[in-house]
């Protein structure tokens, strides 16, 4: 299912270097004052746990918080509210996935 879905959307860009998760900048879902509870609360959930996140770089997340990364995406990809290109992470295809965060990731 995965796969035939990565045709078609855009999911998380990842990728990890010197065990720090990057993901890409354009797809951290953005906070809008009026916009979505759930889509807000995500932003603010996945920015709670960022080692740094700011709007003009790609966020960071530490090996210590993948577990509850995990968790967290899905949660909410469970939930039905948010779809899977907001709530699945993309790896390149040399990266290796750990496997705590498998659940929740796929390759290019």
């Amino acid at each position: 299912m995965i796969t035939a879905l990565r045709d078609r959307i855009k999911l998380m860009r990842a990728k990890i270097e010197h065990q720090i998760l990057f993901i890409h900048q354009d797809d951290i879902p953005q906070y809008k004052k009026s916009g979505s509870v759930v889509r807000n609360n995500y932003f603010w959930a996945l920015k709670a746990i960022a080692a740094y996140a700011t709007r003009s770089r790609d966020w960071e997340y530490d090996a210590e918080v993948w577990l509850a990364l995990q968790r967290l995406l899905l949660s909410f990809a469970e939930s039905s509210y948010l779809g899977i290109q907001e709530t699945q992470l993309e790896f390149s295809a040399d990266q290796e996935i750990p496997a705590v965060l498998k659940p929740v990731a796929t390759w290019e």
